[in-house]
């Protein structure tokens, strides 16, 4: 009888800024200046990973991991963003919405993999300077970004594949018992989010310690240096994400509305601001790749 009684949904109505109609004009030409600057910079930055000889090394390599993969993320939800800002269409369907759920999930995990495999790499490349060529071999980095890809994806076919057996592919609309859901994604937050972030601050403490250990003021400028751009990158995107999980959510009392508004900028920010300041972040104090995304432009 539970059976029949449920309801499947075929699409789902998004609210979006519905409560702003007046600044949907400037939400969708913000949003699509971000947009652009993301595929420029992001775009960018991988030719000239690809291009310039003196960046093939491990460090540019990762580098161009996650440009490619803010790429994809963005690409599966922005462009259906700015037409629903733009032609006020609010629905979107149920396959539609398994995409984006797939490749969010795919993208996110992956990211948080390849930021502990980058500060690893970091770790190696500081603290044992003579052995990185061995340890860090061209087989070694490859392997660890498709380990890193290939986790992200089971992670997100697992999660998609659990939401969209559920009445409603969204857990709080979902008439049923999701606690088959919840253990996963706990399992998930543990792997793809804590694990990561334990290899990062330890591979950051054993740089810090052998950084004040050096004599040479030069070292020990170019270590920071080295170091900032992933270090920036890694505390704005974590930054968010604890941000979204422990800030209190919305109820149902008066000013709801702003509450809900909030929420939907935070995920903004993540899925659209923090794309678009990477390749910035990772450029603005590298020569090497400020010199090679000149090369790319003058090609």
């Amino acid at each position: 009888m539970d059976k029949i009684n449920q309801t499947f949904a075929s699409e789902f109505l998004l609210l979006g800024f519905s409560s702003y109609p007046k600044l949907e004009s400037m939400y969708f030409i913000l949003i699509l200046v971000m947009y652009l600057v993301i595929l420029t910079g992001n775009g960018v930055l991988i030719l000239a990973s690809i291009f310039d000889s003196r960046l093939h090394t491990p460090m540019y390599f990762f580098l161009g991991n996650p440009s490619f993969l803010d790429i994809c993320y963005t690409s599966s939800s922005v462009p259906s963003t700015l037409v629903s800002l733009m032609s006020k269409k609010r629905n979107i369907s149920f396959s539609g919405c398994a995409v984006q759920m797939f490749v969010g999930f795919a993208m996110g995990s992956t990211e948080c993999v390849l930021l502990g495999m980058m500060a690893f790499d970091r770790y190696v490349a500081i603290c044992n300077p003579l052995r990185y060529p061995i340890i860090m071999s061209k087989m070694v980095y490859v392997l660890m970004a498709s380990a890193s890809w290939l986790s992200g994806g089971i992670n997100s076919i697992v999660q998609t594949s659990l939401a969209m057996q559920l009445p409603f592919s969204v857990l709080k609309l979902a008439c049923a018992d999701i606690s088959l859901n919840i253990i996963t994604m706990v399992i998930s937050n543990m792997a793809f989010l804590v694990l990561p972030l334990i290899v990062i601050f330890f591979s950051y403490m054993f740089i810090l310690y052998t950084i004040l250990r050096m004599n040479s003021t030069t070292g020990r400028h170019k270590a920071f240096s080295t170091c900032s751009a992933h270090l920036t990158v890694v505390i704005i995107f974590y930054g968010t994400i604890f941000f979204m999980y422990a800030k209190p959510k919305s109820q149902e009392y008066p000013g709801e509305d702003k509450l809900q508004t909030s929420d939907k900028l935070i995920s903004l920010f993540y899925g659209v601001v923090t794309p678009m300041l990477n390749p910035i972040i990772y450029s603005v104090r590298n020569k090497d790749v400020k010199t090679a995304i000149k090369y790319v432009n003058y090609v």
